[in-house]
């Protein structure tokens, strides 16, 4: 090796020890991470109350961006803002996987660290997931509607978004529990766009459409409230206790709906602590210091009349 490329590979080497200095240096004052959930709604102020409480502890800038509707593209506007504006970390929870491969990359490729919660996009580079393992969740979810209808009878599900990975990974861990028992036939997999009114229209079309239905999978936080709407209507409130309602996510109207019989069981995730945990990593590898595992299973319990005031999340 000649003088001049030995110079060279001390100059390099001396660049990238200091580059990696000054990540090490950076400051938490100085730090400024980014949550985009997939829209505006319940679920996800718990993330953010955990996700602000996180950064708050940390000592770091924290953003709070929810889009307006469910389509990829606004996400990727909203992280191409971000790259803009130079953030050191974004979080996501992705409503159309591969809408935001390209721009999860570049902002990646800008040196700003990225990780998913509660939604993934697997394929896009991000540093890790943190959320429900959902198909396992869906597994439960499809096991507890097999026991309750006794094996047999027809279901439908109800799901939010029908890009959203892991509303999908449910339905895949739901088929599969099914398939144990040929008894049930799933008839109909409808989308609602995670929007409460729409699901309740959903919901009254496939009773009506489907007088002999058996059970009813909620596989976004607006399933359970809008069947437990529909079931409680004077058309509909003869089927209330027969037709088996199993739901996603402990909101009040969900909550209520175990209570008052319209919905047998929910399978309750734990958004506080992925907002807290999609922080706390997302500063951990800007500051250089991440030991967490590549993916973090949040986990779900299963909560239903008989521990619907003793659970915990």
């Amino acid at each position: 090796m000649t003088a001049g490329k030995r110079l060279v590979k001390v100059l390099l080497a001396t660049t990238s020890l200091l580059v990696a200095g000054d990540v090490l240096a950076k400051e938490a004052k100085d730090i400024v991470v980014a949550v985009i959930p997939k829209i505006a709604v319940p679920f996800f102020d718990d993330c953010n109350n955990g996700a602000a409480a996180a950064a708050k502890a940390a000592g770091v800038q924290y953003q709070w961006i929810a889009p307006q509707n469910t389509q990829g593209s606004t996400q990727v506007r909203i992280v191409e803002d971000l790259i803009a504006k130079h953030v050191d970390g974004i979080a996501i929870s992705v409503n159309e996987p591969k809408s935001v491969e390209g721009v999860i990359k570049q902002a990646m490729d800008a040196g700003i660290k990225v990780l998913t919660f509660d939604s993934d996009s697997a394929k896009s580079g991000r540093s890790m997931y943190i959320g429900t393992i959902n198909a396992a969740a869906g597994e439960t979810m499809g096991q507890s509607m097999a026991k309750a209808i006794g094996g047999k009878g027809k279901v439908a599900i109800v799901t939010g978004q029908l890009g959203a990975s892991n509303l999908n990974e449910r339905i895949s861990g739901i088929k599969k529990a099914l398939a144990a028992h040929p008894g049930i036939k799933v008839i109909a997999t409808e989308g609602t766009e995670d929007d409460l009114a729409k699901a309740v229209s959903v919901s009254e079309a496939l009773l009506r459409g489907h007088p002999d239905l058996a059970g009813v999978f909620g596989v976004s936080q607006v399933g359970g409230p809008a069947m437990a709407k529909v079931l409680a209507t004077k058309e509909f409130g003869d089927r209330k206790g027969k037709l088996k309602v199993f739901a996603f996510d402990d909101l009040p109207d969900t909550l209520k709906g175990v209570k008052e019989g319209f919905i047998q069981g929910i399978m309750v995730q734990r958004p506080v602590t992925m907002g807290k945990l999609a922080v706390e990593n997302l500063v951990a590898q800007i500051q250089g210091t991440a030991t967490s595992p590549k993916d973090i299973d949040t986990g779900v319990t299963v909560v239903d009349a008989s521990n619907l005031t003793s659970y915990t999340k």
